[in-house]
This record gives structure tokens, C-alpha cells and sequence, in this order.
């Protein structure tokens, strides 16, 4: 694996959390970041619907993050209800990169800067093991869903629309 491992596998070794890195080549020029990797990874025989988008939203009062499949489009009114909040929109690009530490298309759910509200699509207990972001364009990381809930104190809903 090239390079310095990133904030996010850093986090999942601390915690002592069983996981598989998944690499493949991103293209710079790529602006859909999960299409790209759900077209990566189901070559490698993973469901698209287990493959996971880290979204940062913003809620009143600050930011939160809604993991969802790629495939699937956010509900933004189902994310603020699970989140205890009476609206969500979605972050600002830059934002979500500074308070994450991440850039968009390798938002990780782990490893963040500061750790922020999680929601996670109740679709993902449906898996043995989801694959979500690992913290850099073209890396994806494959943990079990109860560890992901576990690790990001997410709470789980339907956010699907």
C-alpha cells in the first residue's frame, strides 16, 4: 500500500477493530467519487449497497455526517429526525474538509479531526461488512457494521429516499 497510513486506519488499529483496505486507482480527473468506487469494488465481487458514502450535513448548530449507500440518495429530513434536529442540509465542501480533515470523495467516518454527530443507514445490519471511505481518494475500508456503529457513536435509521 503506498504511503503513510491515513487518520482513519490509524483510528480502526487503535481500536483494535478487524478490517480490510481496499485500493484502486483513482482518476484525478473523477468527480464521482462513490460511483468510482462502487465501479472498483463490485469488480471485486462487494454489493454496491454495501459500499458506503460519508456525507457531512449541516444541523443546527454545527455539522453531523449520514452514511448511506452509494447508490442510494439522502433524505435529508430523515437524517435531522435521527439526528434530534428539526433541519439538515448539506455542507459546504470546504467546511465539511476542515472539519473532518478530509477532502470530499474520502471523507472517512473514522479518524476525523473532531468526531461528529454519525447517522448510519439501518440497510448496512443487513451486511456482514460495509465499505466506506479510508480517508484518501481511491481507498476504501471494509469493517462490520456493528463496529462502525460502535466506533462513530452513530445512531441507525432508514435515510434512503
Amino acid at each position: 500500500m503506498p504511503g503513510a497510513a491515513t487518520p482513519a486506519l490509524t483510528a480502526l488499529v487503535k481500536a483494535g477493530v478487524a478490517h480490510e483496505v481496499v485500493t484502486f486507482d483513482h482518476d484525478p480527473r473523477e468527480r464521482s467519487f462513490g460511483v468510482e468506487a462502487v465501479h472498483a469494488l463490485t469488480e471485486r465481487g462487494i454489493a454496491a449497497e454495501q459500499i458506503f458514502k460519508t456525507l457531512v450535513v449541516a444541523v443546527p448548530g454545527g455539522l453531523a455526517v449520514a452514511m448511506l449507500p452509494v447508490p442510494a440518495r439522502l433524505s435529508l429530513k430523515a437524517a435531522a429526525a435521527a439526528l434530534g434536529v428539526a433541519k439538515a442540509s448539506m455542507a459546504d465542501p470546504a467546511v465539511a474538509q476542515r472539519a473532518t480533515g478530509y477532502p470530499v470523495g474520502a471523507v472517512s467516518p473514522f479518524g476525523q479531526r473532531k468526531a461528529l454527530p454519525a447517522v448510519v443507514d439501518a440497510g448496512a445490519l443487513g451486511w456482514d461488512r460495509v465499505y466506506c471511505s479510508a480517508g484518501r481518494r481511491g481507498w476504501d475500508v471494509g469493517v462490520s457494521p456493528r463496529d462502525l456503529i460502535r466506533l462513530t457513536g452513530a445512531v441507525t435509521a432508514d435515510l434512503t429516499t
